[in-house]
């Protein structure tokens, strides 16, 4: 692999979210800050939406390891296509009853107002976080507004933070849902990363794990992986690892647009611009005709390829 090529410790575009890669980009930053100060003020539902591969699941982890640090008990659900009763008994397994699966299903609600009242007794507070909430059943969502509604005469007994996909606003939207709906003070939409943003993103990445020369990725590499991606961090990710696997195989020292373009020709999902296209087709010829070179060499002075 092109780690020691390029003088790393590590991967640095893994799919996995890994929270040592997380970066203080304006989107993501802006959303774990709402989140916190949210939480702080003990609003009861919070929610952050996201399109596939903008760093919900990053952001998630993020929120869970800082949240480790506070006076907090944090339950994490990152399944919950759940019946209600399974909703109820993940939730008890997570804040500490060891008997929730033998539990009557009517005791279990008891035992979890109990452990939520000791758990503020003892000057904690307790945040409930569901990762892709758009799957959730819609009884299993009625089933947690209703958990919600454990809570003493000042402040509720816990929090619940929402992760989704735009289907989980669709979800909400039920008129059957609309007591929920109600109850989320705090939302957020994560944005995509701008020309700019993904400029710093992949700078910071490659330092993160260990890169520590001049600009990794040339200015037109990374405008061209910002377009082809359209900022969206997961494809901006894979079209990183390629670009540098392809400037590896050449041997060499700074990716430059032809190896984002061999690795957008390698890739679905993302938008091929239309000299990437060109250069496929002619590539894939069989006859290397003068037209060819002549046309490639025009390509080459301007900086196309």
């Amino acid at each position: 692999m092109y780690i020691d090529h390029f003088g790393m410790r590590e991967l640095p575009f893994t799919l996995t979210p890994n929270t040592h890669f997380f970066l203080q980009l304006p989107t993501h930053q802006e959303a774990l800050n709402l989140l916190l100060v949210a939480l702080g003020s003990g609003d009861g539902f919070i929610k952050v939406v996201g399109e596939v591969g903008t760093g919900k699941t990053m952001l998630c982890r993020t929120l869970l390891n800082t949240l480790d640090e506070e006076p907090c008990i944090t339950a994490y659900i990152p399944n919950p296509y759940l019946s209600p009763e399974a909703l109820r008994r993940n939730f008890a397994l997570e804040i500490g009853i060891e008997n929730a699966l033998e539990l009557p299903d009517f005791e279990l609600v008891n035992r979890i107002n109990l452990r939520l009242v000791e758990i503020a007794k003892e000057g904690m507070y307790t945040v409930l976080i569901v990762d892709e909430a758009q799957a959730m059943p819609e009884e299993s969502i009625e089933a947690l507004r209703l958990l919600t509604n454990l809570e003493t005469e000042s402040e509720k007994l816990f929090q619940v933070v929402l992760f989704g996909q735009p289907e989980l606003d669709q979800l909400l939207s039920r008129a059957s849902l609309r007591q929920l709906l109600q109850r989320i003070t705090f939302s957020y939409r994560l944005q995509t990363l701008s020309v700019e943003a993904v400029g710093h993103y992949l700078e910071q990445r490659a330092n993160r794990a260990g890169y520590e020369g001049l600009s990794l990725f040339s200015p037109p590499a990374s405008r061209c992986i910002a377009k082809a991606s359209k900022g969206v961090p997961r494809l901006v990710n894979i079209l990183a690892h390629k670009s540098l696997m392809s400037a590896f195989g050449l041997g060499d020292s700074v990716i430059k647009k032809q190896h984002v373009i061999k690795a957008i020709n390698d890739t679905e999902g993302v938008d091929i611009p239309a000299i990437a296209g060109v250069v496929k087709w002619l590539l894939g010829s069989a006859i290397m005709t003068g037209s060819f070179c002549g046309l490639l060499y025009w390509a080459l002075m301007r900086g196309l390829i």
